[in-house]
């Protein structure tokens, strides 16, 4: 099935297209910005379980109302809550809402992935993500899926025989499977790139690589530099890469006196994102808000903060 273009080829499109466009119908892309769910799972949901039927114009080519929109806004809540999203069809249509699911599908979906790492699955563990990638809004799946499972892993790690070998193990699963995203994801954008900068001491830092995968999403491309960079090194990676943006994602708490060094000469905005946020929250709001700082404490806020400074 082709992709619909974007509005620079709309006069391709022809008049049906233009007039549709007119009369208030929405084409894929915009609905995709307005709900967060991208153009390939909104065809997905659509082809695999009729969860919405967009109208066609004589050249195959999806419109959408604002019932659809609100359509799939409730269908967003019903993922939320845990119900898989082959079983929701029928909870659309139905004349009162059923109580909360009985089974938390991203439960299972948790501990199937749990089980894989356990195992030293890579296989296993790249078709239970790519399966929820292909189903879900990226947020969704951060959200519902990788966060909690990484606070699930951190938990079960503690104190326990091996759990070195398996943090090693799945962070380098989720850098490569990142960055290869990320990667394609590049060759197919414009424009300047956000910077994001491992400022832990430890590599294959995962928050890192699901935050810069969030903002590729986004359509935003993107830089990683999986390891600290010298105060006075950094404004020049900001320079040589015209940077829109830079985000500082750390593990540990910083050394606020040498941050003004370490941010010397970076005039573009700057999220400080990790275990900082919450350690120098006070320190932070005071101290560095002239410097065009702010912060997050996880991908999911780091994401939101990248986008309320118009960043992505």
């Amino acid at each position: 099935m082709a992709r619909e273009p974007d509005s620079s080829a709309r006069e391709d499109l022809g008049a049906d297209f233009a007039e549709a466009l007119a009369q208030g119908w929405l084409p894929i892309r915009e609905v995709a910005r307005r709900t967060g769910v991208n153009a390939v799972t909104l065809r997905a949901w659509e082809r695999r379980y009729g969860l919405i039927v967009p109208h066609r114009t004589p050249k195959g080519h999806r419109l959408f109302s604002a019932e659809h929109v609100q359509r799939i806004q409730t269908i967003l809540t019903w993922i939320n809550r845990g119900m898989a999203v082959s079983k929701i069809k029928p909870l659309l249509d139905a004349p009162q809402p059923p109580a909360e699911p009985v089974e938390n599908d991203w439960h299972r979906q948790r501990n199937a992935l749990i089980v894989a790492v356990t195992q030293l699955a890579e296989r296993q563990i790249d078709d239970l993500v790519n399966q929820a990638m292909a189903l879900y809004p990226p947020l969704t799946v951060c959200e519902q899926l990788l966060l909690p499972l990484l606070s699930d892993l951190q938990l079960r790690w503690q104190g326990q025989f091996g759990a070195q070998l398996e943090r090693v193990f799945l962070h380098s699963w989720l850098r490569s499977k990142f960055g290869s995203r990320i990667y394609h994801n590049n060759r197919q954008l414009r424009g300047t790139p956000l910077l994001l900068v491992n400022h832990s001491d430890e590599p294959l830092e995962p928050h890192l690589w699901i935050t810069a995968w969030l903002a590729s999403n986004a359509d935003c491309p993107v830089e990683v530099f999986d390891g600290p960079i010298p105060a006075g090194e950094l404004a020049i990676a900001v320079e040589r890469l015209k940077a829109r943006g830079v985000l500082l994602y750390s593990s540990h708490a910083l050394n606020l006196s040498q941050l003004p060094r370490l941010l010397s000469g970076i005039d573009c905005p700057v999220v400080i994102a990790g275990t900082p946020a919450s350690i120098h929250h006070a320190r932070l709001s005071t101290g560095v808000a002239m410097m065009n700082v702010t912060w997050a404490e996880d991908p999911l806020a780091a994401y939101r903060e990248l986008s309320r400074r118009a960043l992505l």
